[in-house]
């Protein structure tokens, strides 16, 4: 049974072995994601040019993503490393303290603007809100707070206000760099971080255009006001990510659950990509299985319909990152097994705007009420496939296409693979039949299997797709 639900995987250290790269392709990873936070710009072309030589060699197409690093909302280092706040004491954020001259009673802070968009009564949480600090006083370049819930708190942790409110530009000068160098190294996405509003989705998609990039935008869903205007950022959004750390600092941790269900159906019901990341499976850091809690948390989002679920640290510096996507490679497959996965009502009530998305939807409704084996789309942009995949269903849907950088952006599409096709047929039977023999030779079909075709009347024509039929293996002569 083939995987629908994706799986992204981050690249670092743990991955830089030839052989650890190989075996992280052969346990599953559909995409990987480059982490601008870390590394050179000349590391980062090298590594997707690796990843992507070794993913041919296995016969594979696995996209890029690339994650522009976003502002650096976070304190300054201590001159000890590290220090254990006490419950009641006093401690200082100052935004004018030497980068390394921290100590017990005050820290700098490298987002100079804190002392702008905080004031008394407000609370900060650090290190992911394991501490928690309360806004006693604010003057020119100090904020003044009482520790609420203390701990050990160590170099560069990150702050968040809870509520939200800090007013970080999502794109930072090192992100407009950054992006030419993810439209140098051809990326399939590029996620910006702490994303606002749609303006900071335009923008990101002008630079990269500017830079000659052609990559889809993942907003990063991690300030709570970005809630506020989630509609306006998905549809101008290709992908969004659900970032949990932290979003969950930011509006709460029983408050996440909620959201991301929110989050996963309305990404869906707008026609767009929907990962799911953070801390999916935190333990295999060190750990070669996951915890219980891991498991069901995989599974959750697999059974709500989100298009990929993301490690990073797992596989980036773990020690076991081709175990990590194994286990959740299996986890997909057995949640996806259950019904909720395999039917759907999904814009039953909807006009359609366009002929190839009427398609795409009148495909998906005759699959999923006829014993159909699989769907064959013959596409120029991938469109058709990401309108079929926003219905539920257990077909897969193929994507055949001669453009290279639609294979890789299909690799995040829910139950779309990508097949390399160029039809040598002029004649429209002849190009059905090279089609179906395509499944054939992948051992997809086999004789007397129904077959849903799509494809345009003018080959080669992005947005054209505007048939669509039904063939059964074997029977070829009125196709």
């Amino acid at each position: 049974m083939l995987r629908r639900t994706k799986i992204v995987a981050t690249l670092g250290p743990a991955t830089e072995d030839p052989k650890m790269m190989d075996k992280i392709i052969e346990a599953g990873v559909d995409v990987v994601r480059v982490n601008f936070s870390h590394g050179t710009a000349e590391e980062h072309i090298e590594r997707a040019d690796r990843l992507r030589n070794r993913a041919r060699a296995h016969g594979r197409q696995i996209g890029v993503l690339a994650d522009l690093q976003g502002p650096k909302i976070r304190i300054e280092k201590f001159k000890t490393g590290k220090v254990n706040l006490e419950d009641g004491a006093t401690f200082t954020l100052d935004t004018q303290l030497a980068a390394d001259a921290g100590d017990q009673e005050r820290v700098g802070v490298a987002y100079k603007q804190l002392n702008e968009d905080v004031k008394r009564g407000d609370t900060l949480l650090l290190d992911d809100g394991r501490i928690v600090l309360w806004v006693n006083e604010v003057n020119d370049t100090e904020v003044i707070c009482r520790v609420v819930s203390g701990g050990e708190l160590s170099n560069r942790k990150g702050i968040n206000k809870q509520g939200g409110g800090l007013s970080a530009p999502a794109l930072t000068e090192k992100d407009r760099e950054d992006i030419k160098t993810a439209a140098a190294m051809q990326a399939d996405y590029v996620a910006v971080s702490f994303v606002r509003s749609a303006a900071d989705v335009n923008e990101a998609r002008e630079l990269l255009r500017a830079a000659g990039g052609h990559g889809g935008i993942v907003s990063k869903i991690e300030r709570a006001e970005s809630l506020d205007v989630i509609e306006e950022i998905i549809e101008a959004s290709d992908v969004i990510m659900i970032a949990r750390g932290d979003l969950g600092v930011e509006i709460g941790d029983a408050g996440l659950p909620p959201v991301q269900k929110h989050l996963i159906q309305l990404g869906r019901k707008m026609n767009k990509v929907v990962i799911t990341a953070t801390q999916m499976m935190e333990s295999m850091i060190y750990s070669h299985i996951p915890t219980r809690a891991e498991v069901f948390d995989v599974a959750n989002a697999v059974l709500d319909g989100t298009d990929a679920v993301m490690l990073s640290a797992e596989t980036a510096t773990g020690k076991y990152p081709d175990k990590a996507i194994a286990a959740m490679d299996r986890i997909c497959r057995e949640a996806e097994k259950q019904r909720i996965t395999t039917h759907s009502d999904h814009r039953i009530n909807t006009v359609f705007g366009r002929i190839d998305e009427a398609i795409a939807m009148a495909t998906m409704y005759t699959a999923n009420h006829l014993r159909v084996k699989a769907i064959a789309a013959l596409t120029e942009s991938g469109s058709t496939t990401l309108w079929m995949s926003r219905i539920s269903s257990g077909i897969p849907i193929y994507a055949l296409t001669s453009h290279v950088e639609t294979r890789r952006k299909v690799t995040l599409y829910r139950g779309v693979y990508p097949v390399s096709f160029e039809p040598t047929g002029r004649e429209p039977n002849e190009v059905n039949r090279e089609a179906v023999d395509e499944l054939l030779r992948r051992g997809t079909v086999r004789d007397g299997d129904l077959v849903i075709l799509t494809k345009g009347d003018m080959m080669g024509t992005m947005g054209g797709t505007n048939a669509m039929k039904i063939v059964r293996v074997g029977d070829m002569a009125g196709s």
